[in-house]
């Protein structure tokens, strides 16, 4: 009885030619194929830095170089090296593999497209001169987490000092607030022209983008008689289910 012919499974499990012209990546378990010239277009990314390995340390079990991320955007950074062409959509995810290929020239142009240049030239350089932002954007998410037990929202209060005269009437404006002062989270002031409403579409955009669903209304402090009210105060609601 003669053995069965095992030479295309023998065959297909060779790894590939490290002379070879083309070069085949498994990129998170997708696969693609280009040339050794497309990979090394800019000597200094990740890409480029990757034929240089040693083969035993860049390959998977079929001799294909094996990069550890997820594949999903990578097409969109091939098809740059190749054509310089620019991608029409998920520039954000485009971008964010670009930095981490270090792919200079492909960062550059991302970041000159309209809605990167805005993220980072507006938004970005707006929230870096709000004291603390991204930690109390942190301290947002702890307290509604913590409040969430057998909850379906939780209910934070943010209190938005537009200018230093805002700063001015804190401790008055706090007083009034007949909530829980000790969680009141506060946001400002900044020396910046925009307002404390787009402060707080800053604030809804950053806590959605990691997944959470968030709505924020004026918070309503009663007005009694020769007393000054404050519009300072807003609810921050997760929705949980």
């Amino acid at each position: 009885m003669s053995l069965p012919d095992c030479k295309s499974s023998d065959k297909a499990s060779l790894p590939a030619d490290p002379h070879s012209p083309v070069v085949q990546l498994n990129v998170g378990g997708q696969m693609f194929s280009t040339s050794v010239s497309t990979l090394r277009k800019h000597p200094e990314s990740k890409l480029a830095e990757l034929l240089s390995r040693p083969p035993r340390a860049r390959g998977d079990t079929q001799g294909r170089f094996f990069i550890d991320r997820d594949g999903t955007h990578f097409g969109a950074v091939l098809e740059y090296l190749r054509s310089d062409r620019l991608p029409a959509e998920n520039i954000q995810e485009v971008h964010r593999e670009a930095v981490y290929y270090n792919i200079q020239p492909l960062i550059k142009l991302l970041e000159e497209t309209p809605l990167l240049f805005g993220e980072l030239v507006g938004r970005q350089q707006f929230l870096s001169r709000v004291p603390h932002y991204k930690e109390n954007i942190e301290v947002l998410i702890r307290i509604a987490r913590a409040e969430a037990i057998a909850a379906r929202h939780s209910t934070i209060m943010i209190c938005v000092l537009r200018t230093e005269e805002d700063l001015g009437f804190y401790d008055n404006a706090i007083s009034s607030l007949e909530a829980d002062k000790e969680s009141v989270v506060t946001f400002g002031p900044w020396k910046a022209a925009l307002s404390a409403s787009d402060l707080l579409d800053c604030v809804k955009m950053d806590i959605e983008s990691q997944g959470y669903r968030v709505s924020v209304q004026p918070h309503v402090v009663e007005k009694s008689f020769l007393s000054r009210s404050y519009d300072f105060f807003h609810r921050l609601s997760f929705t949980w289910w």
